[in-house]
């Protein structure tokens, strides 16, 4: 008699996943101040150490395209979460290793980073393959737990450093690193599915030619501006405008950001059944415009306050949704597409945060502009979401995209 797969425990695993992303990406900086006092390492190097991550995970997400399908997910998937868990303990060894401890820090980003981007480019699709119901649903449901991750680093690291102090943040490092290696053995046992099977998948030229497939690269990059400009930028603007210390800051912008995020991803995955997926993202699209614009504009700090934290619920299905109806709209774009939407968002998380500053600074350090500047990410999502809608609307038109890029691909086939 042959044994039932038990997919519950690879979607477990992909939960695990995303909170090691969420680890990686959310506890270093906590420790940039400690970091500059414990090493003598300045604000200007520091700042290093998200640019070296960030870039990591974009030369990541470009090389997977070729080679995650090649090596398959099982071992890629399963170096995702080694490489997390090293990095994290290299952060506790490499720089006291170093004449200069700033090199054992970056060396220790890069190894997390590659882990952080392979587990952005295959835990979706992973997912995506796996024979499981009302799959809009559990997407938005799977990339809750991101924020959950992050909500629990910030906080869970806020109570330790509280209680047995700043200067035992190694141990507490080594705590965080257990997350990912022990979940590196149910990666090992649990059951992985091909997305596309072998040979029927479209080649990256052939993806590159679908119009549609651009409209959801249009769409991610968007997703991924309005998304992390405002939770990147959520701790300076509460402290700048609501004029309380760091600890309260990172508490009632970030946190409070991720948490609503989480809710939003979370009612979705329990109410996507009911809901039109293009209709729910128009709707929240507009939502964003409206707490960009009463973040940045509103006159009470509080108020301010509300439009930042609110924007997480605004967001929060916007990254995976546009996953979700790339998976509708392309459905052999295998492996390749979600890596090129996982460099799309994560160029977008980018250069979003990268244009608030910008023009904060021109501003004379002025956050509130460089938020208003920052509106345009979500009114272009919102009109980008209102054409596809447009579009949608005339099943004749989707059904003949998705035909024309299958037909391309099948016409291609036949000339080899």
């Amino acid at each position: 008699m042959t044994r039932q797969k038990d997919y519950k425990k690879t979607l477990t695993a992909c939960y695990l996943g995303f909170v090691t992303q969420a680890i990686s990406a959310n506890f270093t900086p906590l420790l940039f101040l400690t970091f500059k006092g414990t090493y003598g390492i300045s604000l200007e190097k520091i700042a290093l150490i998200p640019v070296t991550f960030y870039l990591t995970q974009l030369l990541v997400d470009m090389a997977a395209a070729k080679f995650a399908d090649k090596i398959g997910y099982r071992l890629c998937v399963i170096g995702s979460q080694v490489l997390s868990s090293a990095g994290l303990l290299s952060l506790t060894i490499l720089p006291d290793l170093q004449s200069e401890p700033l090199t054992g820090i970056l060396i220790a980003v890069v190894l997390y980073a590659v882990g952080s981007g392979l587990i952005e480019v295959l835990l979706s699709p992973i997912v995506e393959a796996c024979p499981f119901e009302n799959k809009d649903g559990i997407m938005s449901l799977l990339h809750s737990f991101y924020c959950w991750g992050a909500v629990g680093v910030i906080l869970g690291s806020t109570l330790f450093f509280a209680v047995f102090g700043i200067e035992n943040w190694k141990i507490l490092t080594i705590l965080w690193a257990l997350i990912p290696l022990y979940n590196a053995m149910n990666f090992i046992s649990c059951p992985i599915e091909k997305l596309v099977e072998d040979g029927k998948s479209m080649s990256i030229r052939q993806l590159l030619n679908v119009p549609m497939f651009w409209m959801m690269i249009f769409l991610m990059i968007c997703a991924g501006s309005s998304e992390a400009t405002m939770c990147q930028w959520a701790s300076a603007f509460t402290e700048s405008a609501l004029k309380v210390s760091k600890l309260i800051g990172d508490l009632a912008g970030p946190c409070l950001f991720a948490a609503f995020m989480g809710i939003a991803r979370m009612l979705y995955g329990k109410m996507s059944g009911k809901l039109d997926l293009i209709k729910t993202m128009l709707l929240c699209g507009f939502f964003a415009v409206v707490c960009y614009l009463l973040a940045s504009l509103a006159s009470w700090a509080i108020l301010g306050l509300i439009g930042c934290a609110l924007c997480g619920l605004a967001v929060g299905i916007m990254w995976p949704g546009t996953i979700s109806l790339s998976s509708r709209k392309c459905p052999a774009g295998g492996t390749a597409m979600f890596a090129f939407l996982a460099l799309a968002g994560d160029l977008g998380a980018t250069v979003g945060p990268a244009m608030v500053g910008k023009v904060a600074e021109a501003a004379g350090e002025d956050l509130k502009n460089g938020l208003l500047a920052a509106t345009i990410f979500p009114v272009c999502l919102t009109l980008g979401l209102f054409l596809l809608y447009r579009l949608s609307g005339r099943n004749r038109y989707c059904a003949g995209q998705i035909n024309v890029s299958m037909l391309y691909y099948a016409l291609c086939k036949r000339k080899k």
